[in-house]
């Protein structure tokens, strides 16, 4: 993938080197180090306040309050200099420039997210972060938080592509999915699912809105995909066999398959290989945010 004409993004908040040096705190409010690595392995990547999961776990433990949160550190935002902070700095801007298009024909106005990059582990308002939640959307800040280092997972845990070149569209995509999140968060769609959860008669049906959201944000992402498309020509050939390759590598049922040896439906917060892969292709092919409706879809 070529992203010379990409704009960056100023909007990226660089804590990587303050991160690295503190250290992931020995409590965790109640929760172990070792539980919230296992509980977050459970509902793995691309995600959307991992706080859920770990107040799941306190009730199953017997335990109080769910792992602490603050407000992240502040952090001046600007576009870092490095390799891997301009490619981050890339998408991020083009997902600005692309969503505040797609808004503005809807006559309404985009408001772009943070993008906190980390090292390690991170305060924030929705749970401790860990590089072992991978990257996740907090709505209570609305800030994007990434470990940089779950794009080498990418290739070396889950060998979702071939190289860190062949990574590049797979690594856009994981930014597009969780800017997909804010855009839901933006459409109101966050709020009304978190009701909803909220009244569910069974941990089943709170998971099987969970995927439904995490769908459609798989979806959102191939729709900016698609408009990048049309405005830069950026894709090279094969770009797109290896973002479906990720979309597949972390479906919740080969996670749990590679796990723990068998898979349980009811439990799945992401959504199966092919479903992921699907909704991601639906908006890559259509281009359309009317197309990702996941929630009155009958069948994910």
């Amino acid at each position: 993938m070529r992203i010379d004409d990409f704009r960056r993004s100023a909007n990226v908040e660089d804590d990587r080197e303050a991160s690295a040096s503190r250290g992931v705190p020995g409590g965790a409010g109640g929760l172990g180090v070792g539980v919230v690595v296992v509980v977050t392995l459970i509902g793995w990547y691309l995600g959307i306040d991992p706080n859920v999961l770990l107040n799941g776990a306190q009730q199953v433990l017997g335990g109080g309050s769910s792992e602490q949160s603050s407000p992240a550190p502040p952090v001046t935002a600007g576009t870092p200099n490095d390799p891997t902070g301009q490619f981050v700095a890339a998408i991020l801007g083009d997902t600005e420039d692309r969503w505040t298009e797609i808004f503005a024909a809807a006559g309404r106005t985009y408001h772009a997210p943070k993008l906190r990059l980390f090292s390690g582990s991170e305060p924030t308002p929705c749970a401790f972060a860990h590089a072992a939640m991978g990257p996740f959307y907090c709505p209570r800040d609305q800030r994007v938080y990434l470990d940089t280092s779950f794009f080498d997972d990418l290739q070396n845990k889950f060998g979702a592509c071939s190289s860190s070149k062949a990574c590049q569209f797979s690594e856009a995509y994981v930014v597009a999915h969780e800017v997909g999140h804010h855009v839901q968060n933006e459409l109101g769609v966050l709020p009304r699912v978190t009701q909803a959860q909220q009244a569910a008669s069974s941990q089943a049906e709170a998971n099987q809105l969970q995927v439904r959201v995490e769908l459609q944000a798989d979806c959102l992402a191939g729709v900016w995909a698609n408009r990048a498309q049309q405005k830069h020509n950026f894709l090279d050939p094969g770009d797109v066999d290896q973002a479906l390759q990720t979309a597949t590598a972390i479906g919740d049922d080969r996670l749990q398959k590679e796990m723990q040896g068998y898979v349980v439906p009811d439990s799945f917060t992401h959504g199966s290989a092919e479903q992921r892969k699907r909704w991601f292709t639906t908006g890559l092919t259509g281009g359309s945010v009317a197309g990702c409706d996941t929630f009155s879809a009958p069948q994910l």
